[in-house]
């Protein structure tokens, strides 16, 4: 089963990590218990809007930012599931990478790329 509130929390981890800032940080600008959010990353508490509010902007990203990146985490999830399930693939498909495209960059750190759904290749967990 795929839990929403644990791809919630290794997304707001890495966004975290990203910027090299530590719980403590992060919890004292959100204005959230140091425990708390721990949990929240670890996907082991439901975090409200209100709550993820605080921690985008204590982190100073969009909440649409990590909800899109949420959704991806969810997408590729559920097709891990999907695969997991149909079994084996007889001859995996796996297209040229010079049909991958750049379509934006917005920072040093982030590069949105848009390839053929062919080109993912889904591993389950």
């Amino acid at each position: 089963m795929i839990l929403l509130r644990r791809l919630l929390g290794d997304v707001l981890r890495r966004q975290r990590q990203r910027q090299g800032r530590t719980l403590r940080e992060v919890s004292s600008s959100a204005r959230v218990s140091l425990g708390y959010l721990s949990e929240v990353e670890r996907g082991q508490k439901e975090a409200s809007s209100e709550l993820l509010s605080a921690i985008c902007d204590a982190l100073d990203v969009r909440m649409s930012e990590l909800m899109r990146e949420v959704s991806d985490e969810l997408s590729l999830a559920e097709l891990a599931q999907s695969a997991a399930a149909s079994g084996p693939v007889s001859a995996p498909v796996r297209p040229m990478l010079n049909s991958v495209s750049v379509a934006s960059v917005t920072g040093p750190e982030r590069v949105t790329i848009k390839a053929p759904v062919e080109a993912v290749n889904v591993v389950a967990a």
